[in-house]
Order: C-alpha cells, then sequence, then structure tokens
C-alpha cells in the first residue's frame, strides 16, 4: 500500500513527527508495543495520501488564493478564511487511490476483532505538530466512536480540512511555520473502550513548577475529549519520579476532581454526555496500582525518546487494561531548559496581605505569572471582536479555536477546566496568566472592572478586585554564590514546594505539620479517631464532605498528612527537609472541625497544652500515633527518607523520652535507614539543661520567637508588652551561643527556624560568627540573605 500503513510496519516515513524524533506515527507504537507498553491497534494515511488529495482539482492553487495576505490579527478575516479553506476541502471527495486502500485497511482491522465495522478513533497527526518546542495542542481536530467505511471517510476528510482551523492558522503563523511545508495524517486506531472505565493525560514534568521529578496524572470517568477539551475537573495525581524507579509506591499528591459528566457511547454507538453520580464524584477515577503502572508507562516513555513527554492514556472497561494512545514532547518547560537562557528565572512576587483585598473567584493556576487587565466576558467565539489586546479574557470554557484572543489578553479566567486540558497547554506556551476551572467566573466577575488574576501564589489561583502591588524579579542563577552556612527554607504550604524550591537552596529547615493538618485535613485529629471507632462527632457530616475519596477517617487523616508531607520532602530530595511535628495550641485546635469537644479554654495556651506533653497524653495519644503512621509512610513507602523529625515545645529531657519512645512504638526509630530526631530549642530549660536533652535527641533547631518571649517574660500575642519583645536583646543573645556551643561540644546539629535571621541582618551575623551549622529563612529572604553571608563569611575569614 502507497496511501496507507500499518502502525506495526516498520521503517514508514513521512507519517507525522511524534517524540522529537523523526519517527513515524507507526514506529512510535511499534516502539511501545517493544517496549512492553499497550497501545490499540490500527493504521494511518501517509504523507503521499495527503499530496494527492492536494494535487487533486488543483486544491493546493485554490486554498493558496484564500489564505495568502490573511492577517491573523483581525479575528473576523481569520474566521472567514479558515471557514472557506475548510469548505473547500470537505467539498472535495477523497482520492480513489486512497479510499481504496482505507477500505481494505479498515476491513483487516476490523477482521482482527472479530466484527464486520469495528470502532475506531480518528485523529490527526500534522508534520508540524508535537515538535519539542510547540505543542500545537488540539489544534487538528480527531473523532471517536467512528463506525463504518462510508463514517471513516467523512471523518478523514474532516481531519485533512482541520489542518486550517482558525486556531491551526493562527498558531502556524505565530510560530513561523509556512502552511504549504505542513503536512497531516490520520491514524486510525482501535477505540479503547475507556467509556465504561476512565481516561486521561499525564505528563512526565510538573506543569507549573517545571520540575521533572514529577509525573503528573489527570484521570476522569469515560471518553478523554471532556478533560483535554476542559469541560470537566479532572482528578489529579502526582508520583515522584525518583522513588518510583526504586520500587517505592511514590504517589505524593491525590486531588479528588468534581468530573460533574462523563462521555459515553450511545444507542447509535456515538458518543454523548451525561451526568456522573454522586458515588463516581465522590471517588477517584484511578486505583493506586493503576496509577503506578501508567507512571511506570511515562518513565519508559521519556526514556525512549529522550525528552518530558505530554501522554494521553485510556483504560478499557472491557479487558481492564491500560492504553497509550497518544505520546508527544512536552513544550513550555523543557524548551526553557534548553534555552540560552535556562540559568535565569523569573519571579512573580506579591507584595502585599492579599488576605486583606477582595478575593472574587479562584480556581487552578496554570503558571506562575500575574495579570492586570480589565474584565471582558465571552461566552461565546461569534462575538470575538469585542474583544480588546490587555483585557481580562473570561469565559465558561476554552478549547484551542480561543487561542488568537488568549495571545491579545493580559490574562484568562474559566468556568471549567483543568491543568492538562488543551486550553492550559495553549496558554504556558503563549505566557498568559490563566486560571481554570473557577465555577462561577462569567458570574462572579463582571465586565468594566479591573481585577488582577494571580498564579503566584501555589496551585491555587486567585482573582482579585483592583491591582495588586507585585514585583517581577530576575534571579541569575550563574552569579548565585554558595556560603559555607548551609541556608534552609521555612515551608509550610506543599502547593508552593516545588515553586520556591527552585531558588537556590540546602534544604527545608521547618516544615510545619500544623498548616496540612489545618488547611488539608482541617478537622481536628480526635474527631477523626472517634469516627474511625464510630462514636458520634459533631460536625459529623461536614467532616464526611471532607472524605470523599477515603475508606475512613484513618485513610483519610493518614494519606493527606502524608502527601502534604511528601510534596515538600520531594520538592527538595534529596536535600534533607526537617519536619516538625503538631504544634497547635488549644485555642488553635478548637477552631477546627469537631474541635470544641476535645480542647479546654486555657488562660494562656502559649505556655499551655502544646507540643511534647500533647503526644502523650490520654486525650491526643491515639492522634499523635497518626502522625507517626503518616511520617513513616512518608520515609518507607514513598522512599522519601531525606525526611528528619523535629519535635516542639519539649519541657523536660523525660518528656522527650516519652514521645520517642511512642515514635519507636509506631516504627520511626532514631539510627534506622538514616532518621534524625531533633527538638526545637525553644525553652530556657532546653538551653540550660542541654547536655541532657542532647543524649536524648540528635541536634537543635532554635524557634527563636518562643526563646525570646520565654527568656523575657513576654507574651509575644500582647500588644501592651510588645515594645520589649526583641530577639536582639542580650538575654537572648547568650541563650543563642549557649545553645550553639553546647551542640558543638556534642558533635550535634544546631540550626536556626525563627524569624528573627530574616528580619535582623545583625543576628544573622552573631550566629554565623559563632558557627551555627544552618539557617532557615522564609523563601522571599533567602536571596537577599545568602548575599549577606556569604560577605560575613569573607570578612570573618
Amino acid at each position: 500500500m502507497k496511501y496507507i500503513r500499518f502502525f506495526e510496519t516498520v521503517g514508514m516515513q513521512d507519517v507525522g513527527l511524534v517524540g522529537g524524533k523523526n519517527a513515524s506515527l507507526g514506529e512510535m507504537y511499534q516502539s511501545l508495543s517493544q517496549l512492553g507498553v499497550n497501545v490499540p491497534n490500527g493504521f494511518a494515511t501517509t504523507r503521499d495520501a495527503y499530496l494527492l488529495l492536494l494535487a487533486q482539482n488543483n486544491l493546493e492553487q485554490r486554498i493558496e488564493a484564500l489564505i495568502g495576505g490573511l492577517d491573523v490579527s483581525n479575528i473576523t478575516q481569520l474566521q472567514a478564511c479558515g471557514k472557506a479553506v475548510r469548505e473547500l476541502i470537505l467539498n472535495e471527495p477523497l482520492p480513489d487511490a486512497l479510499v481504496l486502500e482505507m477500505r481494505a485497511a479498515y476491513e483487516q482491522l476490523s477482521e482482527g476483532y472479530g466484527d464486520r465495522q469495528t470502532d475506531v478513533a480518528v485523529r490527526s497527526s500534522a508534520t508540524a505538530e508535537d515538535l519539542p518546542d510547540a505543542s500545537f495542542a488540539g489544534q487538528q481536530e480527531s473523532f471517536l466512536n467512528i463506525r463504518g467505511e462510508l463514517s471513516l471517510v467523512i471523518h478523514i476528510r474532516k481531519c485533512f480540512a482541520s489542518l486550517f482551523t482558525d486556531r491551526a492558522i493562527s498558531y502556524r503563523y505565530s510560530r513561523g511555520f509556512d502552511h504549504r511545508k505542513v503536512a497531516l495524517c490520520v491514524g486510525v486506531q482501535k477505540m479503547v473502550r475507556s467509556d465504561q472505565a476512565s481516561s486521561g493525560v499525564m505528563f512526565t514534568l510538573d506543569t507549573q513548577s517545571g520540575s521533572e521529578h514529577i509525573i503528573m496524572i489527570n484521570s476522569v470517568f469515560g471518553l478523554g475529549e471532556n478533560m483535554v477539551g476542559g469541560r470537566v475537573n479532572p482528578d489529579e495525581f502526582y508520583v515522584f519520579k525518583p522513588t518510583l524507579k526504586q520500587g517505592k509506591t511514590a504517589i505524593i499528591k491525590r486531588q479528588l476532581g468534581s468530573k460533574e459528566m462523563k462521555m459515553v457511547y450511545d444507542d447509535k454507538l456515538k458518543t454523548l454526555n451525561v451526568s456522573t453520580t454522586q458515588s463516581e464524584r465522590n471517588q477517584f477515577s484511578l486505583s493506586d496500582d493503576e496509577l503506578i503502572t501508567l507512571a511506570e508507562y511515562a518513565l519508559v516513555i521519556e526514556t525512549h525518546y529522550s525528552v518530558p513527554m505530554d501522554i494521553e492514556w485510556a483504560k478499557d472497561g472491557g479487558n481492564g487494561k491500560l492504553y497509550i494512545v497518544q505520546a508527544r514532547p512536552e513544550t513550555v518547560h523543557s524548551q526553557r531548559l534548553r534555552s540560552k537562557n535556562a540559568h535565569l528565572i523569573e519571579k512573580y512576587k506579591v507584595k502585599e496581605d492579599t488576605s486583606k483585598r477582595r478575593q472574587l473567584v479562584g480556581g487552578r493556576a496554570i503558571g506562575e505569572k500575574i495579570g492586570v487587565g480589565v474584565v471582558r466576558v465571552i461566552r461565546d467565539l461569534s462575538y470575538a471582536s469585542q474583544f480588546h489586546a490587555g483585557e481580562v479574557l473570561v469565559t465558561d470554557i476554552t478549547d484551542p479555536d480561543w487561542e488568537p484572543l488568549m495571545k491579545k489578553a493580559a490574562a484568562v479566567v474559566t468556568n471549567k477546566g483543568g491543568r492538562t486540558c488543551h486550553a492550559a497547554i495553549v496558554a504556558r506556551e503563549i505566557g498568559v496568566s490563566t486560571i481554570v476551572g473557577s465555577v462561577n467566573a462569567t458570574e462572579a466577575l463582571k465586565e468594566g472592572v479591573e481585577v488582577s488574576v494571580c498564579c503566584a501564589e501555589g496551585e491555587e489561583g486567585n482573582v482579585y478586585e483592583g491591582r495588586v502591588d507585585f514585583e517581577i524579579e530576575t534571579i541569575d542563577l550563574s552569579d548565585i554564590q554558595e556560603p559555607k552556612t548551609k541556608l534552609f527554607m521555612n515551608v509550610g504550604n506543599p502547593e508552593q514546594a516545588f515553586a520556591v524550591a527552585t531558588i537556590p537552596n540546602e534544604g527545608v529547615g521547618l516544615a510545619r505539620m500544623e498548616f496540612i493538618i489545618n488547611n488539608h485535613i482541617k478537622a481536628h485529629p480526635m474527631a477523626l479517631y472517634d469516627m474511625y471507632l464510630g462514636r458520634f462527632v459533631k460536625g459529623n457530616e461536614q467532616i464526611k464532605q471532607l472524605m470523599c475519596g477515603f475508606s475512613d477517617p484513618k485513610h483519610y487523616f493518614v494519606n493527606k498528612l502524608s502527601e502534604g508531607i511528601g510534596m515538600i520532602a520531594a520538592a527538595f530530595y534529596p536535600k534533607p527537609v526537617i519536619v516538625r511535628t503538631s504544634d497547635f495550641k488549644s485555642n488553635e485546635y478548637k477552631h477546627m472541625l469537631g474541635g470544641a469537644a476535645y480542647e479546654q479554654d486555657e488562660e494562656n495556651p502559649m505556655i499551655g497544652f502544646r507540643g511534647a506533653s500533647r503526644y502523650y497524653s490520654d486525650s491526643y495519644r491515639e492522634a499523635f500515633k497518626w502522625e507517626c503512621e503518616a511520617l513513616k509512610k512518608v520515609r518507607d513507602e514513598m522512599g522519601l527518607s531525606n525526611v528528619k523529625l523535629m519535635l516542639p515545645f519539649v519541657r523536660t529531657p523525660e518528656e522527650g523520652r516519652r514521645a520517642i519512645a511512642l515514635m519507636n512504638e509506631m516504627g520511626l526509630v532514631q539510627g534506622k535507614n538514616g532518621l534524625e530526631i531533633y527538638a526545637m530549642c525553644e525553652i530556657p530549660s532546653n538551653v540550660i539543661l542541654a547536655d541532657e536533652f542532647l543524649n536524648v535527641f540528635d541536634g537543635y533547631s532554635i524557634g527563636s520567637n518562643d526563646l525570646t518571649q520565654l527568656t523575657l517574660g513576654v507574651d509575644r500575642d500582647s500588644s501592651l508588652v510588645a515594645h520589649i519583645f526583641d530577639e536582639r536583646n542580650m538575654a537572648v543573645k547568650r541563650m543563642l551561643k549557649m545553645a550553639i556551643d553546647a551542640c558543638k561540644k556534642k558533635g550535634k546539629y544546631i540550626g536556626i527556624c525563627g524569624q528573627a535571621p530574616s528580619d535582623y541582618p545583625e543576628i544573622t551575623e552573631f550566629l554565623v560568627e559563632n558557627g551555627i551549622d544552618s539557617i532557615s529563612l522564609n523563601p522571599d529572604s533567602v536571596l537577599k540573605m545568602r548575599q549577606v553571608v556569604v560577605e560575613l563569611e569573607k570578612r570573618l575569614s
């Protein structure tokens, strides 16, 4: 056959560039099959087939007459031109020689499945599509559940016509591709019956931060068109590559999507959307075993093509197998890493407290930028001419047809969509600040109002009223000097971990467990424990809503906590990450869901029932065991042995021993698998009895806030005595020196994770002079302080 080739044919040329190499579509499928990856069978038209069509009835010249001189910035002209070219192709019958070969190939494929007219997917693959520096995501059309020769001929012709969709024409112009040098093949695959199971997309890097240590998997029930088209909010999972390669179950994130509908076959064997059941919305669309299988496939594919990949997959509800249906290079972050400016990092930094500004809507952040402009709601592309450059584009959903508008926008906000939909991919390539899945942006955002679309605060993006004060900082990694004193970061929010990890650092000096409990778990740990035992808890129904996707309260607590910690540990891997066990005060615990029943009112909770004394008490012991179980899961199951542990507010050495005994009981043993357990040095007794405490612990991390308040007898929450609170007080500095000296004498680790070094350079100088091992700072202080420490060390030497 000249115009049709089966996927298993070796050496087929000019069928479509896939995977960043001059490999044909068929060669890709055969390569993956040989590597043990399941792929559906099928065939594809060759480049000669497309050239044959163009040569018929002077079609190429007629297209050129329509498209020559087109101004793609003129949306109305672009729409008219695109429609005219597509109609030309749709009205042109396919060449007889191509139709004959296609019928024979389809008959052969159908017979292989014991069927007269088997169901197939008809997919476009252009020779300028899926290159390492341009994704062309969704620029051409694909069609699902096509059955019968006549329908197949019609949809192959539609694929050829889709080479001239408005978005494809605009995209090629913006990338400098000559449409005359672009060809298109049509791949015909046996349908994977994911309408009876699930399907989705995965990237072999984190699409938000660009970290190449992550495999990000999105999944929905039913056929995958709804997700890539941005019509549903999918489930999202992260798998950590380095420990996956070690054979660990390295799932570090599970996030339940709303999955409001799914695409299935209808009675006429076409496709339609139906609402998902409440049960489907409340459960994940992939099991852990399936996640690991997909992640292993992704590793194989990435290794084979030697570039980060964007992969579509589907699960067959009939045989239960997972299939790879498409693979192409990721184009945004991988291109940046190969560029001559790869040493430069651009950071958008909010310079105000946004909690005091009115938040209008929120959703999933695409990129890490901030865009400011006046709202323009465009509900349909027929109103595209009303949109002006520099406005904020607000709509229900965008597909690749919206790309010409998105290029003109200051920012984009949609009601629907996930981070792997086609629109999100295009938004990253364009570099426009975008929030998807906001649910109600078209109603909440009013036309003519100035807003700030902020994607610089983690995975969740926010639209704020007015112009947020921000700055853009460019970091030149080639100019960074390394000080001898280790500079760690204080990190509490797992959603920001991968982004801040790009700032030069030596690890995490303080990861606050209570931030994860408060923001991700939200219910009092003992309320969850009592629910686990079947006891009634006030707020029971609200807590059950939080637990959607998890089998029971313990599974919910342990998994959510371990994943939050795992995200931080993975972002900085293999650098050390010091995780502090929970340090809520009774008044803070009381405000959690179900918390009022478990916490007493205290006159001064700052020095009350907190820290180690809570862990071994009858009223919290079981919850602390769950904390330990989560930590063990991070270190042993996820393989993140870079996690070190730290206990807060340990008043006596005996308290330390009692807490560590409980940890040992739960499998957290000092020295085992390199585990180190530190104590916060934040009470005068920690300094005065340092020699005894350091017989129990592997080192100290100084908590300068509590140490200052307890040394000076100042309640740091009281405005009446706030003027006395000062870490530079000589009494506090003597405490700091005594703690450092005690650890040096014992050969134990000594760092500081309090606020003082971030606020006062003179404290930093004092610590460096006295030989502290590490200083842990807020992320926004690290670069500034790095230069200060480098200069200090030069002067001191």
